[in-house]
């Protein structure tokens, strides 16, 4: 991809021409990683084994409820489900069954086609923060989220090299009627990055607007045929659908976008506090959420989702980057593969009030847990602070920053002849040292990861330029790639025509703001 024309030329020779390099602001997006490492298998099949009995005697036993939907009881009755009021309890095996016709990975189509995203296989998608009604940065400290700040952290994910999706909720913008607002969030994630994007699920008929934008920016046969849109389907645990998610995931199927059924566990107070026993509630749950979404259309892709986190037993609070959660994180991975289907979790975790060393820690075992367990879709991927309830500028260039390194360890190790490099210790030999070999100046610009935030210099350089930490460093990046964005074009018509339908459902409906 094309640098941006902004950089500044330096007087001081190659030294000044490689720090131009440095700083120069790029829009290349990487492409989603493809892994070449083993995932990490923390249980056996006799425990797989057990767990997914579990799930299917929790399902044909206790059963869950779809609350307020009467279609969806019908749609279950003639599956051939037992419905007692609200509470459906389903055969065993008929949920592995109906889950089955969903596809194992899927392409998500961005409207810049290079963009696109396979989700899926050994694949892995990293998408930013999604849902906090707050913000921080260094300027205004922790406020409630804007129209404004949407714009930006869209911008920042379209600048972000290692990040290949736009996301969809980046922040609730709380200056928005809550009833308009997703027209808004959907015209940013068009118009401001041409990364793939994630739809609305607030409400029904919200989700419908979300097809029918897209229809104007693919056409409409396009969509119908094609999947362009990522969702996010909590369930509301334990074992609760209800029918504001159940209608949007209705809307989605009926399309053919997708889905991610995602139980919300925070372990002690929504699920056991064991991991089997989460376990085996997740994968209850996910079963009767995918087989719910192919009874509406089989075929439709949908996604294994597991957002979990543990509990502060003093306090109530959640907990993240724990040893915990990552034992559910790697068991579910096994158990989303064994059911053949594509797997979201983790994310830049942490429970942290400011991007500080508790939130570096727990955001660290976060990503690193989520590149071993095997996922597939990353939501959260940057951004995370307050357990969720804030989306921080400053972290989001943080965290995106590293998920370069996670690009580079499921690289694995290239063991071709390149890789060996024994040309290199033959021209050496001892003593020597490898600074100037050849295969050093072949390989050296892209044989290790480089930050485009972080700080190696010297102690002396360090102090001459202001002893600024990382926060101050990240507040730079920040302001950095919002001066140098550039948006991607698009056709003048088809944006008229977005702008146009976003004006006429505002005016059609009054402000309401709960």
């Amino acid at each position: 991809m094309a640098e941006a024309s902004a950089r500044k030329r330096g007087r001081g020779g190659g030294g000044a021409a490689r720090r131009a390099e440095r700083t120069a602001v790029s829009i290349e997006t990487a492409k989603y990683i493809e892994r070449n490492i083993p995932n990490f298998e923390i249980l056996n099949d006799e425990a797989l084994e057990i767990i997914e009995t579990n799930a299917e005697t929790i399902l044909e036993e206790v059963g869950v409820n779809f609350v307020d939907n009467p279609a969806a009881l019908k749609r279950w009755r003639d599956a051939g489900a037992d419905i007692d009021g609200e509470r459906v309890r389903i055969p065993r095996g008929l949920a592995r069954k109906l889950c089955s016709t969903a596809p194992s990975e899927f392409t998500q189509h961005a409207r810049n086609p290079e963009r696109s995203v396979v989700i899926g296989g050994k694949n892995l998608v990293l998408a930013p923060v999604y849902g906090p009604p707050f913000v921080r940065d260094a300027a205004g400290g922790r406020r409630y989220a804007t129209m404004d700040d949407f714009n930006k952290f869209v911008k920042l994910a379209y600048m972000s090299k290692w990040l290949h999706h736009s996301g969809g909720t980046v922040c609730e913008p709380t200056d928005i009627p809550v009833n308009k607002r997703h027209l808004d969030m959907l015209l940013s994630h068009m118009t401001l990055s041409d990364k793939p994007f994630m739809g609305s699920v607030t409400d029904p008929s919200r989700a419908q607007d979300s097809v029918d934008m897209c229809g104007i920016l693919f056409g409409e046969e396009f969509v119908q045929q094609n999947t362009v849109m990522t969702s996010l389907t909590n369930i509301n645990s334990p074992l609760t659908f209800d029918d504001v998610m159940m209608g949007s995931l209705e809307v989605y199927a009926e399309n053919n976008q997708a889905c991610i059924i995602s139980p919300f566990i925070v372990g002690g107070a929504m699920a056991p506090v064991s991991v089997a026993g989460t376990l085996t509630q997740v994968l209850a749950e996910v079963m009767a959420g995918v087989a719910y979404n192919q009874l509406v259309r089989p075929g439709a892709p949908a996604i294994f989702g597991a957002f979990v986190s543990s509990i502060d037993m003093g306090s109530g609070a959640p907990t993240f980057g724990t040893p915990e959660a990552s034992l559910v994180t790697y068991g579910a991975g096994q158990l989303a593969r064994r059911l053949n289907l594509p797997f979201r979790s983790s994310g830049s975790f942490c429970g942290s009030k400011l991007p500080d060393a508790q939130a570096a820690y727990e955001t660290a075992n976060s990503l690193n847990m989520g590149l071993m367990a095997g996922v597939n879709f990353m939501l959260h991927s940057c951004g995370w602070l307050e357990g969720g309830l804030v989306a921080d500028f400053e972290k989001f260039v943080m965290d995106a920053d590293q998920l370069g390194v996670l690009h580079h360890l499921a690289k694995g190790v290239q063991i071709d002849e390149n890789g060996q490099a024994m040309d290199a210790i033959r021209e050496v030999g001892p003593g020597g040292h490898y600074l100037g070999c050849a295969h050093t100046q072949a390989n050296f610009k892209s044989a290790f990861w480089k930050s485009n935030l972080l700080d190696y210099k010297p102690f002396e350089t360090w102090a001459d330029e202001g002893e600024r930490d990382t926060y101050k460093l990240a507040t730079n990046r920040v302001e950095f790639l919002l001066n140098n964005y550039q948006q991607p074009a698009l056709d003048p018509a088809v944006a008229e025509a977005l702008s146009a339908y976003v004006a006429e459902k505002k005016a059609s409906m009054p402000d309401a703001f709960t």
